[in-house]
């Protein structure tokens, strides 16, 4: 039982498509009702779940993407298997329309086989669907931006994408078919009980608690997630943002169902990716004694999580180095070094 009583704060948007402009300093979830409710492809998913697909496989141009694939027992819960050493779906390279057509032959199964296709870039297999069926992310112009938000697509039957989090922030338009979204803020992850960095379905950890029927012998302090936790339901053409690093568990609640999502960051392209840094501490700080930790905890105050400028404003320009504002050649500067020494 779910049991999760906050509802995700509802904005109306009564001319689709318009995305407040200051949606980037949203700090919590935001269901944006009516958002792409004039999509061709949401129009007409409501009338018609064959014709959707007919009308998705018009604009494929063959080309294959990873989709996975479950037996019926697995009522699309993707996830660990029982050991937590593997996954418990297959995943392999198939053709779209053929996982089309597959769920099309048991749309009115009870228990149907599990298949889902995950984070597919539109524009790589469905050129010029976008054409009637697209959002313009209201981003700043800016240096560090080279790339509008680029959508994937997402499609399958009745599916849970566990509880994981992303370390980008995120518009997910539900096109076709219901969905459910629950989220938790960033501050809850250890209550939520991370799985293994490996494997992972996206490169994120994916709760381990059953969030429908938690166990809380296992999982005790999962209670205090759960106060915080949102939940939003969403109707075809409702969207949802959601900040970086929010967790949220993904739910399509329909026999057939389409999410579109937009990704983006504001950080410049030459800063890679956090997890790295997560790794390189693990490797360089974790099993270090805890007076050392905490010593460390201070250093990184000092130089990354506070006022980034302060450890450089008392230094003469030509003496900062790295303390000044990073950019592309210092980045590969900084890069080159970690390197050489990582090596040695």
């Amino acid at each position: 039982m779910l049991n999760i009583a906050k509802k995700t704060q509802i904005i109306e948007i009564y001319e689709p498509g318009q995305i407040p402009e200051d949606i980037c300093t949203y700090s919590e979830p935001v269901v944006l009702k009516g958002l792409v409710k004039n999509w061709e492809m949401v129009e007409l998913g409501q009338r018609s779940v064959p014709k959707t697909v007919e009308y998705l496989k018009s604009f494929y141009n063959g080309t294959p993407t990873f989709a996975y694939f479950g037996s019926p027992e697995l009522q699309g819960r993707y996830g660990y298997d029982t050991d937590v050493t593997q996954l418990n779906y297959e995943s392999r390279a198939a053709q779209i329309d053929e996982v089309l057509d597959l769920i099309l032959q048991h749309l009115d199964d009870n228990q149907p086989p599990s298949y889902y296709i995950a984070s597919n870039v539109i524009d790589l297999s469905f050129p010029k669907l976008r054409e009637h069926n697209d959002l313009h992310i209201p981003i700043k112009p800016s240096e560090a931006i080279t790339e509008p938000p680029i959508p994937s697509i997402w499609i399958g039957n009745k599916s849970v994408a566990r509880g994981h989090y992303d370390a980008s922030d995120n518009i997910a338009c539900c096109v076709v078919g219901k969905r459910r979204f629950i989220t938790f803020p960033p501050d809850q992850i250890e209550n939520l009980y991370p799985g293994p960095l490996s494997p992972t379905p996206g490169g994120q950890a994916l709760t381990m608690v059953d969030i429908h029927n938690p166990d809380f012998g296992k999982y005790p302090n999962y209670k205090k997630a759960q106060a915080t936790g949102q939940v939003a339901e969403l109707e075809p053409g409702d969207g949802i943002f959601i900040p970086s690093m929010w967790w949220h568990q993904v739910e399509g609640l329909s026999q057939f169902n389409v999410l579109v999502n937009y990704w983006w960051s504001d950080a410049p392209k030459f800063m890679g990716s956090a997890m790295n840094v997560l790794y390189h501490a693990m490797l360089s700080l974790r099993d270090k004694p805890q007076h050392e930790k905490d010593a460390w905890k201070h250093v990184f105050d000092y130089y990354i999580f506070g006022d980034g400028s302060q450890s450089a404003a008392h230094l003469p320009e030509h003496a900062r180095g790295f303390l000044e504002q990073m950019d592309e050649r210092k980045s590969k500067q900084l890069r080159s070094m970690l390197l050489n020494k990582l090596n040695r």
